[in-house]
């Protein structure tokens, strides 16, 4: 067999010949050609037999080591001229629009990021620390599906820090695949906004002022599978009144959400109640009891200063020690533990009492309770909050007040952001794992393989499946 039949063969490049094989000291270099005749915009894939003109040098590409050996491959590529990105360097089958690797190549950097910490991957496939974020933002762009957005009830939002310095990421999660679906930088109510932004996308600006805007025309149909359907589908719009408009949200994404869960430190309550109304915001019940577990350690810190300003550093430190007595659950508490806790309530006083208000609120989301009765629960207790004397107790019961709706949401609809808490540890053990990212997009790249609706296959159960 020849070598380049035998190249052929070995490398398995769709749309390709191979032309020639050059054997040097440290790489294996691979000239072909393209099998089509026609060229094809990298972008959109716009085809035309007419050629603007030929490269005078090749076009280069990394693919899969060959052993030891790194394996080049060359091309001398065409221009072709595209009616909507201009003239630019042809499209190759076996490599993604600007990439200066095979598509293998990509698919085995991006499914090692997943999997193992960067510098591993950069070490393993010899490439630089920045060309990893590269290429994981180029496979997950290809990947992500575009229709992800489409058809979205219940969602939860949250936001996860990425880096230092108080940076962060906002993710939104469907409740129904457990999937990322959509992030960005920053949080807050403008991270919610670019959510609905991206959403519901605003009309396009009037390219010319003689050719205005104007919508597609639709019309509701009081039957068939689909709610709408457009203009000139089969269905005649004319017993539609003239001048009437249809409410654009009724085919507005958001129009669609039915509950959004999040917890009550964000602004992205905010941005639900001005772009999708209807949508019931649901907050985790998780966050209630962890506030009431950072209202009661206020209440020990306040304490323990208060033994160390009247000298006694020994209760001091030993009041310290036992701290994880009362912000531990009780059922997990050690016998050691247990007998603390009980000198604690025996003593009374505010740390006692504040033990027992935040054991209270953990009774209200207890299971086997009814949505009426964790109403007539979470009354009483803001009742107490707001007669306890206690600043910390007394500013949650105002925080539970102001949220209640969402609190008891999250009972009667049965959701919590337990999966957003379990992303968002996903999400962390992947920054950690790393070892940081230099660019927001980079890390949203690798969030959405991971945590998203992708699959990275590698090259070899692909060729062989």
């Amino acid at each position: 067999m020849r070598v380049c039949a035998a190249f052929s063969r070995l490398l398995c490049l769709p749309g390709v010949w191979v032309r020639d094989v050059c054997f040097e000291p440290d790489r294996v270099i691979v000239t072909v050609a393209l099998r089509r005749r026609r060229l094809l915009c990298p972008e959109c894939g716009y085809s035309t037999p007419h050629r603007e003109n030929e490269q005078d040098h090749d076009s280069s590409w990394r693919h899969l080591d060959l052993g030891v050996w790194r394996l080049v491959i060359r091309a001398r590529l065409r221009r072709v001229r595209c009616p909507e990105h201009g003239v630019l360097v042809e499209g190759v089958p076996f490599a993604r629009p600007g990439a200066r690797f095979t598509r293998d190549f990509d698919d085995l950097i991006a499914w090692l990021a997943t999997k193992t910490d960067k510098t591993a991957t950069c070490r393993l496939t010899r490439i630089d620390w920045r060309t990893v974020g590269n290429v994981i933002k180029r496979v997950a762009e290809e990947q992500l599906d575009g229709d992800r957005l489409d058809g979205l009830f219940e969602v939860s939002i949250d936001e996860v820090a990425w880096r230092k310095g108080h940076r962060y990421l906002t993710l939104v999660a469907d409740h129904q695949t457990s999937h990322v679906v959509w992030g960005c930088e920053g949080k807050g109510q403008a991270a919610g906004e670019q959510f609905f932004d991206a959403l519901d996308p605003p009309p396009a600006e009037p390219t010319s002022a003689s050719a205005p805007w104007e919508p597609e025309p639709v019309l509701m149909v009081p039957f068939g599978p689909a709610p709408t359907v457009p203009a000139g589908a089969g269905i005649p719009a004319g017993w539609l009144e003239p001048g009437v408009d249809l409410d654009p949200g009724l085919f507005a994404r958001a129009s669609r959400l039915t509950a959004v869960s999040m917890d009550m430190t964000g602004g992205y309550a905010a941005a639900v109640r001005a772009r999708a109304p209807q949508a019931e915001i649901v907050i985790d019940n998780y966050h209630v009891v962890a506030l009431a577990t950072k209202a009661l350690d206020e209440v020990r810190r306040a304490h323990w200063n208060e033994l160390r300003g009247q000298g006694d550093t020994a209760a001091a430190r030993q009041f310290k020690h036992d701290r994880w007595a009362l912000l531990k659950n009780p059922g997990q508490l050690s016998e050691q533990q247990a007998a603390v806790l009980a000198q604690i309530q025996a003593g009374g006083g505010n740390v006692a009492r504040a033990w027992a208000m935040k054991e209270m609120v953990r009774a209200i989301f207890a299971k086997g309770l009814t949505v009426e009765q964790v109403a007539g629960l979470l009354d009483q207790l803001l009742a107490r909050f707001s007669r306890c004397r206690l600043a910390p107790f007394v500013r949650l019961g105002k925080t539970i007040r102001k949220h209640r709706s969402g609190i008891l949401a999250a009972r009667r609809l049965k959701l919590s952001n337990a999966r957003a808490e379990a992303l968002n540890n996903k999400v962390k053990l992947l920054v950690r794992r790393a070892y940081g990212f230099h660019s927001a997009q980079a890390a949203l790249a690798l969030v959405h393989l991971v945590c998203g609706a992708v699959t990275v296959t590698l090259p070899a159960e692909r060729a062989f499946a």
